[in-house]
């Protein structure tokens, strides 16, 4: 639940601008999970553990 400013919400205050900024930045830090995720599981076999369980510890 959003955090109270007397007898409304935090979001309600907030500037239009404020709100944009807020979207962007998630909108850029979801990418950024995403491109982590293609390429950790890029050139994979499917329903086969990853590459990194076969290799000995260094």
């Amino acid at each position: 639940m959003t955090k109270r400013i007397g007898n409304k919400d935090e979001a309600q205050q907030r500037s239009k601008e404020e709100k944009k900024d807020t979207k962007r930045t998630n909108l850029a830090r979801e990418a950024i999970k995403q491109a982590i995720a293609k390429t950790k599981y890029r050139n994979q076999v499917k329903n086969q553990p990853s590459a990194e369980v076969f290799l000995p510890p260094a």
